[in-house]
Formats: C-alpha cells, sequence, structure tokens
C-alpha cells in the first residue's frame, strides 16, 4: 500500500507499523522544481523494527538491535548491529545443539529483527520480527567483499574473524542490510567486534525465565525483575549497559574482579556517588545523540542537547580527580570534545525550535550574514503586514485583500467589481471567476527577501 503523511506526523503512523513488522518506505522530493511536470522523489530509506532512528519509536533502556544469522550444520554465524548506538559485533556457534544455543543467544539479544536467508528454516518461538532475505546475499565472498570495503581493510583477520566463516556471513548480509534500508547509518559503523560465549555464562530460555532476569514470568514486564531491583542508573546508557550485564553475567574472574573494584569504589564513598548521581541525571542519552547528528537525522533539539550534556562532563571527570581507581583511569582519557562544545554554545541558540523549518536555530551574532538576512526579512514581513490597510486607503477599495498562497507568493486581491479602481502601477498575476490578483514591483522585492530568507 502507498500513503502520503505530512513529514511532521510520520513518527505516529511508523509507530504502527513497525510494531505490526511491516517495512515502510521513506519517499522524499530531491534536486530542483522542475519546469514540467512534477517534481522529482526518491526512496532515501526503508525503515523497518531493526532500523529505527526516532527517538519516538525507541526504548531508551535498551538497544534495538538488528540480528544477522546464518544457521549451519553444527554451528552458526550471527551478528548484530545498534544503529542508534554503533555498536557492531559478530560471533560464531558451535555445537551439537545448535538450535537451542541460537535460540539462547537471541533471546539474551532481544532483537527488534531478525534477518536470515529466506531457505533456511529455524522453528518458532524466536524473538522479533523476521526478515527472510536471498540467500545470495550471505554467500561468503560477497560477505567478506561487503566488509573488507566498508571498513577499507585488506584482512578480516584483525577484527577476530579468522577461521570464523559463518560470523563473517552474518555480519555481511547485516551490512548489506543497512546499504539497501538505511545507508545513512552505515558511517557510524567504525569497526566491528567479536565476542566469544566462553567470556559469559550461556543461560537457555528457561533459565532466564526462570531467574526473572530482566522481566517477570508473570507479567513479563521489568517491574520486580532482577534488574529493576539493580537499576538505580541515572542515565538512559548506563540503563542500556546494566541491563546488557545482567543478560550476561562474566565467567572470567579477572573481568569479575575488576567490575567489583568499581562498584566498591561506589559503595565504600557514599558522598561520591551521590554527588556522581547528581551530575550525571541531567545528562541527555549523548550515545544515540552523536549518531543522529552523524547518520544526518539530528534536529536542532539534538544539538541543544549535546551541548548540555557536554557541558556537565567536566563535573563528573572533577569528582575522581583524587581517586586512585581503575574507574578514574578509564574516565581520565574520556574526550570532553571542547572545540565541539565551543561551537555549539556559539552558534546553536539556547532555546531553539523543534526542526530547521523554522527561524531561530542559529544564535545571534554568529552569522552577520545570517544577522542581515534575518533583519531584512523581517522588515519585509512587517512591510507587508501593513501593506492591506495601505493599499485599502491609496485605492479606495474597502474589499481589498492581501494574501499568499505556494503556487503564486504574495498578492493584492480586488473583486470584479472594482478592478477598474486598481492602481495604475498593480500587475495582474492572476486572474480568477469573481476577483483579480496583482502584484507590485515594490511588493516582488519585499516578496523576495521574505522567500530568500526562508531558503
Amino acid at each position: 500500500p502507498m500513503a502520503g503523511i505530512p513529514y511532521h506526523a510520520v513518527e505516529n503512523y511508523l509507530a504502527r507499523l513497525i510494531e505490526k513488522g511491516y517495512h515502510v518506505a521513506i519517499c522524499e522530493q530531491v534536486g530542483e522544481q522542475p519546469t514540467k511536470g512534477i517534481f522529482p522523489r526518491q526512496v532515501v530509506r526503508v525503515v523497518t523494527p531493526g532500523t529505527v532512528v526516532e527517538p519516538g519509536l525507541l526504548k531508551g533502556d535498551r538497544n534495538n538491535y538488528l540480528v544477522g544469522i546464518f544457521p549451519a550444520e553444527k554451528r552458526a554465524g550471527v551478528a548484530y548491529v545498534d544503529i542508534t548506538t554503533g555498536e557492531f559485533a559478530a560471533t560464531e556457534l558451535e555445537g551439537e545443539d545448535i538450535a537451542g544455543l541460537l535460540r539462547a543467544e537471541l533471546i539474551r539479544l532481544n532483537p527488534a529483527e531478525v534477518l536470515l536467508p529466506e531457505n533456511i528454516e529455524i522453528g518458532n518461538g524466536f524473538p522479533g520480527s523476521t526478515t527472510r532475505w536471498p540467500a545470495w546475499r550471505f554467500e561468503t565472498g560477497r560477505c567478506q567483499e561487503t566488509l573488507l570495503r566498508h571498513f577499507q581493510a585488506a584482512s578480516l583477520d584483525g577484527f577476530g574473524l579468522h577461521g570464523l566463516s559463518s560470523a563473517v556471513r552474518a555480519a555481511g548480509a547485516v551490512l548489506q542490510y543497512l546499504q539497501e534500508t538505511q545507508p545513512s547509518a552505515l558511517q557510524l559503523l567504525n569497526s566491528l567486534s567479536t565476542y566469544s560465549l566462553d567470556e559469559f555464562m550461556t543461560l537457555d530460555a528457561a533459565t532466564r525465565r526462570n531467574l526473572e532476569l530482566t522481566e517477570t514470568i508473570r507479567t513479563n514486564e521489568v517491574q520486580g525483575s532482577l534488574l529493576s531491583v539493580l537499576d538505580h542508573t541515572t542515565t538512559p546508557m548506563g540503563k542500556r549497559l546494566l541491563r546488557q550485564w545482567v543478560s550476561k553475567p562474566l565467567l572470567d574472574p579477572a573481568a569479575i574482579q575488576r567490575r567489583q573494584d568499581g562498584v566498591a569504589c561506589l559503595v565504600e564513598h557514599g558522598m561520591l556517588r551521590a554527588e556522581l548521581r547528581a551530575a550525571l541525571h541531567p545528562l541527555s542519552d549523548l550515545e544515540r545523540l552523536v549518531n543522529r547528528v552523524i547518520s544526518g537525522h539530528a534536529g536542532p533539539r539534538d544539538l541543544t542537547a549535546i551541548r548540555y550534556t557536554l557541558t556537565g562532563l567536566p563535573g563528573v571527570l572533577a569528582l575522581f580527580a583524587s581517586q586512585p581507581t581503575e574507574l578514574a583511569e578509564a574516565l581520565r582519557g574520556l574526550n570532553l570534545c571542547s572545540d565541539e562544545l565551543g561551537l555549539l554554545e556559539q552558534a546553536v541558540s539556547d532555546e531553539p525550535p523543534a526542526t530547521l523549518q523554522n527561524s531561530g536555530v542559529i544564535r545571534a551574532g554568529y552569522s552577520s550574514e545570517l544577522d542581515n538576512v534575518i533583519e531584512a526579512s523581517s522588515h519585509a514581513r512587517d512591510w507587508i503586514a501593513n501593506l492591506e490597510s495601505v493599499e485599502r486607503e491609496r485605492s479606495g477599495i474597502k474589499n481589498l485583500k492581501v494574501g499568499y498562497n505556494k503556487v503564486f507568493g504574495y498578492y493584492i486581491e480586488i473583486s470584479n467589481s472594482n478592478t477598474g479602481n486598481a492602481p495604475a502601477d498593480y500587475i495582474r498575476k492572476q486572474t480568477l471567476v469573481n476577483a483579480e490578483r496583482y502584484i507590485t514591483p515594490e511588493m516582488k522585492e519585499y516578496e523576495a527577501l521574505v522567500l530568500n530568507a526562508e531558503e
């Protein structure tokens, strides 16, 4: 089915369609207005359950994973990506019960969408919307070439993929899928990591459900689960990370000790913990905001949120200045993005509009050229706003009207019974059944100022 939807209302319709598992093609006008015919349009992206970037359709406390799988005899490749955070990872499962291992991993990841070859059956009961893709998209050579070209690498060995052909096929297929549906998201993926199930405890679906790690058996909700008891995080990034930690318990004693050391630091220093929570609380979802900027989907208020978050980071680091812990060491290497923050403070107004279609995004004084355009436009709008009363008095025509439409621009409208009283400098612009529409040379100049400023 096809439908025309106002751009500002697209999220409401997307939510309903994505929830039902539909793929939605977004078409936009491209190029210049042709002299004849319709405005050229093209598909700019295809929104699927696993490629959503709209904030209103995402849950801040969890990732929105697109998972590609390539099952084979006694092994299966799994690759997952979250284009809102830039995560991209792959692994290869191996064992006698490959279906059970695959099911356990998919339940752990809880993907929004699963991509698999159209000629392979994996059974029912897997989480996420299922998308079947042509088998040739999963061919080893094609997938390997796709990954090498994207990462501009000569070999995949540096990514830990040596000998993991099924993982290569899963990751390569995911990347091709994004090339087809969300090409702007590709620049977010600057690395690919591999992981092994040996690094953390593998829990089957029944065990996860009985332990109520992230949701309860009775209601399937977070409230009442282990996660709800542990989760006192104050940022969306922290909530997502804690969910990942609970979903994959560590097995390596050294890794467990490092994590416990970080927890101990905050448990033993109650004042530090309270101050840290207060410093983190106002921070926005920087991870997803930055990725929205990179992919070209950010709005003016996203930039303001990034600015306020970057402003708060030095305060977070200052709390650990005197703490000789591994946690403090990790934070000392954090890039505060001082240059980017300076640009945002200089260029973006404190309270910008929601969209770029409205003025007021750029701070006054940042660009003298823009300031001049805005001032001229404001003067022109005032002139046009007063034009109706001025022209009524000048012409003596009491029902004279000044109007605007997107096709003809600004105009002066006079009923047919009064056209004989039209001033000599009026230029006929459009003839209606009961009226004539005119423009004057001066009006045309002011119209150009207003329209050029909007562009």
